[in-house]
């Protein structure tokens, strides 16, 4: 990936991956403080007992960054735009499911930046 729009696709492949960071730490170790202010349509008493299965689903988007972060770091061009593409395919599926399953606006804040850095990977 070379060029403007290269450096377009690094760029949005980076944002996306520190999103799911992001998501990694609330789900991971923030999840009965920053988590009740963010998923503010679960009832309070939850947090606590969703503790485990939160943790284990911020795992999951922790592998999702890691996995765009390792796309960054391949020097093989051809490489690093599979690996990218497969990495933000999943996020796309991943959002699309939370989309159909839980909240709209998953897709919208998850789905939506992975589509943008997959079709500038594409076009790279």
């Amino acid at each position: 990936m070379e060029g403007t729009i290269g450096i377009i696709a690094k760029i949005t492949i980076g944002v996306v991956a520190l999103e799911h960071l992001y998501i990694l730490w609330i789900e991971m170790f923030a999840w009965e403080t920053k988590g009740k202010k963010t998923f503010t349509s679960l009832p309070g008493h939850l947090f606590a007992e969703t503790k485990n299965l939160a943790a284990n689903q911020g795992l999951y988007n922790g592998f999702l960054a890691a996995g765009l972060i390792w796309s960054l770091l391949i020097e093989d061009a051809h490489w690093q735009q599979h690996v990218a593409l497969f990495f933000l395919g999943c996020v796309i599926i991943a959002a699309i499911y939370g989309a159909l399953t839980a909240a709209k606006s998953i897709f919208f804040k998850q789905g939506l930046p992975a589509l943008i850095a997959f079709v500038f990977t594409v076009i790279a």
